[in-house]
């Protein structure tokens, strides 16, 4: 059976086993089934042959999932759109990937209801499954093509390594399905006949709220960003004693810092902690490591672990050689897992993804090396960095800022502490004048730019300058801007 037929396989022997739980909506594998048949049977009356993706906008409705595995069952591939994007993102989205159609949980509804069912073309294995967008460097967003193949060999590497329950699961699910790290818990959890449940972005601002959401999950597989772990551990009732089912975490999408690693083990004695490393390019995670009391003794920067099975990940030098062990260099992932690449820019793609002896190969801009036959993640080689999971061109902040009519410069930089980026500087020469105080300009700007950009892509602080400093060469010292902070 492929992905598709496994998710259907639960509506036959258990329609009423619940797929999805988002805040009071429910929806069982029947209803799934269902509505996802009647979805792709209207897109393939409607659209024929066809094959422009079908975009999705929504926040966790049990409708989401209906319309990504109807549009893949009429063999176009979906981009997952989260509403809390600033309607200028989405925008720039729907302009690059072209749909065929933009559905929202209300159209989802309606077009899955009555239409009949006509046996459609499924996604193949070699075709786009879905497209996500990452951060880039000039303020455009990047689609990344996920085939059905590169998602089949990662769900296929975590159901033999995580050894899943069937029908026994419920998947904490924490990230929008516009980032990837959903793409874990949503199939890992539809392919095993489990049960997803969402955490809403209300909750999420609501501690008390959220700890009752989850003390009544019954969650046994929680995936996160270390970063929302970190936040739910201030809690001192955030234990064993409020997710009794845990089995285990599982971590991707930034560093994992021993402390919380350690810090969960007390608290869930009985649960395991994983620590994973994946771009969206090469589909959500690629290397593996249960972090146990032997590894926390051992190391004091945690190992992002080994590649799956199949797939080869190889650190090389700027010559584009292979390292030996203990020297860092930049990460290279090659196999079934890697992205075809980035929708309508060949020239990105032909940038950082090669054939590597028959194989898709694709250059991360991670810097890392390998000890003791542990791959260890040690940054970015360029400017790109992540923040409570996400990856941000700092390029990407500072070319919608110059966007704005008051700004004439701007230089984005992030915060460190600790060895590690907490949070986002812009530096700021104005267009002209102003009576105005930096509270209300940082106040004005923050606005306007939260109308182009996620929230995650805000900076926090603002520094406003008559002049930036230049190098020697004429360019903006940007080490020197970011040593005043």
């Amino acid at each position: 059976m492929n992905l598709i037929e496994q998710i259907d396989h639960w509506a036959l022997t258990a329609p009423n086993a619940i797929a999805h739980i988002s805040g009071d909506k429910r929806l069982t594998y029947g209803e799934l089934r269902r509505r996802s048949d009647a979805l792709a049977a209207h897109l393939t009356e409607r659209f024929g042959n066809n094959r422009s993706p079908i975009a999705v906008l929504g926040h966790r409705e049990p409708q989401m999932l209906i319309a990504f595995l109807g549009a893949v069952k009429s063999g176009r591939p979906y981009v997952p759109l989260d509403t809390v994007l600033p309607q200028q993102r989405i925008d720039k989205i729907l302009a690059i990937s072209r749909p065929a159609l933009l559905l929202s949980p209300e159209d989802v509804t309606k077009l899955s209801s009555s239409a009949p069912f006509v046996p459609a073309t499924r996604v193949q294995r070699d075709d786009p499954f879905y497209i996500l967008f990452t951060s880039g460097s000039t303020g455009e967003p990047k689609g990344v093509i996920i085939t059905l193949g590169c998602l089949e060999h990662f769900v296929a590497w975590m159901l033999r390594e995580q050894k899943f329950v069937p029908l026994g699961e419920t998947f904490l699910n924490t990230a929008p399905f516009s980032f990837d790290l959903s793409v874990m818990d949503l199939y890992c959890s539809l392919t095993t006949g489990s049960t997803l449940f969402s955490i809403s972005r209300d909750l999420v601002a609501n501690p008390k709220m959220l700890y009752r959401a989850l003390g009544n999950s019954g969650s046994t597989t929680w995936v996160s960003t270390p970063s929302f772990a970190q936040m739910c551990l201030v809690e001192e009732k955030f234990s064993e004693g409020m997710l009794p089912r845990i089995r285990r975490f599982l971590f991707c999408g930034e560093t994992l810092a021993a402390q919380t690693a350690a810090r969960l083990l007390e608290r869930f004695p009985r649960a395991q902690v994983w620590n994973m490393y994946g771009p969206t390019e090469a589909t959500v995670a690629t290397t593996s490591v249960r972090i146990d009391r032997s590894i926390l003794e051992k190391y004091s920067a945690l190992p992002v672990g080994r590649a799956m099975p199949g797939t080869d990940v190889f650190v090389v030098n700027r010559a584009g050689e292979t390292l030996p062990a203990n020297e860092q260099g930049e990460i290279v992932i090659a196999g079934p897992n890697v992205s075809l690449g980035y929708l309508g820019r060949t020239d990105l793609t032909e940038a950082v993804f090669f054939d590597h002896f028959g194989r898709r190969a694709y250059r991360t801009g991670d810097q890392g090396r390998f000890h003791d036959g542990f791959l260890f993640f040690e940054g970015r080689m360029d400017s790109q960095l992540k923040l409570s999971g996400y990856r941000i061109e700092p390029g990407d902040v500072e070319a919608n800022l110059l966007a704005l009519p008051s700004v004439r410069e701007a230089v984005v930089t992030p915060v460190i502490k600790n060895g590690a980026a907490q949070s986002l500087a812009a530096f700021v020469v104005l267009s002209g004048q102003t009576e105005r105080s930096h509270f209300e300009l940082t106040q004005s700007l923050r606005r306007q730019l939260a109308e182009r950009l996620p929230v995650y892509m805000l900076p926090r602080k603002f520094v406003f300058r008559d002049v930036f400093p230049l190098t020697a060469n004429g360019k903006v010292d940007r080490a020197r801007l970011a040593q005043s902070l």
